[in-house]
Order: C-alpha cells, then structure tokens, then sequence
C-alpha cells in the first residue's frame, strides 16, 4: 500500500470523492462507540452495561451477511436511475441520518434500551453504507490508483473519527449531549451531496443464470467456495478474527477507565480530538512505508508485535491516575502503532481477495475481523469490574498473543507473495475480466 496519496493523483476527482466517503464513512461510527460510552459513563451506568455496547457494533462484523444483497439487488425504483452503487448510498444515507438523530434525542441515563436501540440502527446503516463505498473504491479506481485511493479514504475516515469523537465530546461541554449529537447527524449529511455528486462505476457487472438460486449461488457460494478451496482457509480466518481481539477489549473500556482515573471530559476531548487521530494517521503513513520498503510479511511481524507492546501504556497508565501528560502519551503511542498495524494489516486482507470476487471477500474479511470484538469485547466490562484495571489490561495485552503466533505459522506456511491469492486467483466463470 503506498503510504500517501501522491502529488500526480491529487488532481483526480475522484481522489477527493473517496476522500469525502472516507469521512462520511468515519463520521457514525464513534457515535454508536466510544463517543456513545462516554455519554454513559457520565450518566452513571454500570461497566457491564457499558462493555455489552460492544455488541452494538455487530453489524459491522455481519455485514457480510448482507452485503450481497447489495451486490446483486437493484436500489428502491426511484433510486435506481442512479445506478446500483450511487442508488443504494441514496437509499442508505437518509436513513442513517434519522437514526443519528434519534440517537442524539435518547436520553440512555433515564431510558439506556432506546438509546441502545437507536445505536443498532446508526450501526447497520453505516455498515451498509460502507459495503457500497468499499464497492465503489473497487470498481471506480484502476489498479494502480488503489493505493492511492486508500490512502485518501483513511484520510477522511480518520478526520471524521476526529470529530464525532473527540470534537462530539468537546462539543458537549458547550451544547450538551443532545445539541453536539444533533450536530453530528446534520454532518451526516455530507454522504448525500457527495453520492449525488460521484461518478457510478462502468462494468464490472456479473451476470447470473435468471432465479434466485443461480442469484445466491453466483452472490454468495462462488466466492466462498473459492475462498474455502484454498490451502490454509482456516487458520487464515482464525488469524483474521483474533487479530484485533485485544486492543478491541481495551478499546471499549476506555471511557470509564478514563473517568475511572480522574479525567474529565476536557481531557478525554483532547486526547481522542486532535491527539489521536492525527498520531493515526502518522502511523497509516509509517506503516504504508513499512510494507513498501520491508515487504507485507516483515511488516505485520514488526507492526502486530509493536502493537501488542503498545497496550502496556495503559498499565502504566494506571499507575499515573490524574496525569494528562501520560494520559496523552498514552493515546499518541496506542494511536500511532494502530495506524502502523491496521496499514500492513489492510494490505493483506487486500492480497486475500480474488479478483473476481473482491467486494463480497472484502466484506467477510473485514467482517471477521471485528466479530471477537463485538462478541467477547462486550463481556470486557464484566471483566474488568471483577480483576481490576491493572490485571484487566494486562489481559488484554495477553490476548493479542494468539493471533500473533497464528501469523507466525501463516507467513511461514503460506507467505502473501505465494499464498495463490490476489492478481493469481482464477476469475468467475462468468467471464469477469481478472
């Protein structure tokens, strides 16, 4: 992956179209997240009851499940002049907006199942949102501008984290949750202008024998057959599934533990505002490097360890209760090494995917990847009300260390360079160009 977008492709439209996805895409998800268990956290709910909010991100782990809907299924009539990718966003994104502000109007102190309720709905609309964008990216950029257009969606992506999280936070200090919500889901809005505005992607349409089965065999079953049919499917899944378990696990317990420590919202604003999105991406940046100079092996060996590593901060960080230098230190070392990792890691979920079959692969893997968080991420509160902070987050550290043996044997058994994925696997039988 080509660590930033370069000078020659600044000048292409479309450049700054997936860009402006990228923050449409960013913009929901700290709403039904972290910015969400900050609210609750100041409402005074229990940490198991804050932990299970992980499984409100469920959508974002099964959304494979529907994505070849989308795929294959012409949007709503009115909407389908638009084509099938701009067509379904326009179905999707106003829809996403009313559950934002639902969200924004639920008061989860007083009535936490609406509140709750109203965050399922903004997670499935914005992971269906970002089936169709990832479709998009896909088909409308030639191979070589991939990297590029990469680059310029984690762009958008991270800026809009920036401020759906930490400005959301900020911002209710001055508005209250309800007014800096409001405001959240009248961004939103950015993801309509801009589908209304992008090109539909030409081609790269496959065509199916008429029926329903010959539909859900073409959607569905080749591309896992494919999948399924190659040496070492397995362990790949488990590595993709327990790859981001225990930063995910740390993850969501953030919000009390910060409050837990002494930190008010003013500084929780700062180091989850500019602090960390911006070590992110310097991160992305670094790591995009990494892949290019020591190969997508080396990478996810020297970035997967670092990360581990990284989760220690806040052991130490237990022990600096009130302090915002280490506070901040802390979210600039955990940012920066999750933009190192999620660089290699993107690349490889990126090698495992067939030509022929690149959204629907993309979905379950991305899919995968997030489903231990959403499952046993949820029960993290329980957890750590029962060990106490300091033995909490050493086992989260501890929970890294499966995936990364997996990836040893994985990039020792079946390297990405010979692993038959990618530009080598065969294309559909439809006659889809590889």
């Amino acid at each position: 992956m080509r660590s930033a977008v370069s000078g020659a492709s600044l000048g292409d439209r479309r450049i700054w179209l997936i860009a402006a996805y990228g923050f449409a895409c960013g913009l929901p998800f700290p709403l039904s997240g972290f910015t969400l268990r900050q609210w609750m956290s100041e409402g005074g709910l229990s940490l198991g009851a804050i932990g299970l909010t992980a499984n409100i991100g469920l959508a974002y782990s099964l959304k494979f499940l529907w994505a070849p809907l989308l795929d294959q299924v012409r949007p709503p009539r009115p909407l389908h002049r638009l084509g099938r990718r701009r067509g379904w966003l326009a179905a999707i994104q106003p829809a996403l907006s009313l559950s934002c502000v639902l969200l924004a109007l639920s008061r989860p102190a007083a009535a936490p199942l609406a509140a709750v309720a109203a965050a399922a709905a903004v997670a499935f609309f914005s992971a269906s949102q970002d089936i169709v964008v990832d479709a998009w990216r896909i088909e409308i950029f030639p191979r070589d501008l991939q990297g590029a257009a990469l680059a310029g969606y984690v762009w958008g992506y991270r800026l809009a984290l920036m401020i759906s999280g930490g400005g959301a936070i900020a911002l209710a200090g001055r508005l209250g949750w309800h007014g800096s919500l409001l405001a959240m889901a009248a961004l939103t809005v950015t993801g309509l202008l801009v589908t209304l505005i992008a090109p539909e992607p030409l081609g790269r349409v496959i065509t199916a024998a008429p029926g329903a089965v010959a539909r859900a065999r073409a959607a569905v079953i080749a591309p896992l057959r494919e999948f399924f049919g190659r040496p070492g499917a397995l362990p790949i899944l488990a590595f993709v599934v327990l790859f981001h378990l225990g930063e995910a696990m740390a993850g969501v317990m953030l919000p009390p533990f910060y409050r837990a420590l002494g930190f008010d919202r003013a500084a929780v604003a700062i180091a989850n505002g500019p602090i960390s999105p911006l070590a992110t991406l310097a991160g992305v940046t670094a790591g995009g490097w990494l892949v290019a100079r020591l190969g997508l092996g080396r990478a996810l060996i020297l970035t997967g360890f670092g990360k581990m590593a990284a989760m220690l901060m806040y052991v130490g960080l237990a022990y600096a209760a009130g302090a915002r230098p280490m506070l901040f230190a802390t979210s600039m070392v955990e940012a920066f090494t999750e933009g190192l990792v999620d660089a290699a890691f993107i690349a490889y979920l990126s090698s495992l995917c067939a030509v022929a079959y690149t959204a629907t692969q993309y979905a379950l893997l991305s899919s995968l990847a997030v489903i231990a968080s959403r499952t046993i991420g949820g029960f993290s509160g329980f957890m750590a009300a029962a060990v106490g902070w300091i033995p909490f987050y050493l086992l989260c550290t501890a929970a890294a260390l499966p995936a990364m043996l997996i990836m040893l044997w994985l990039l020792r058994r079946y390297p990405p360079a010979r692993s038959g994925v990618g530009p080598r696997a065969q294309p559909a039988a439809s006659g889809e160009p590889a």
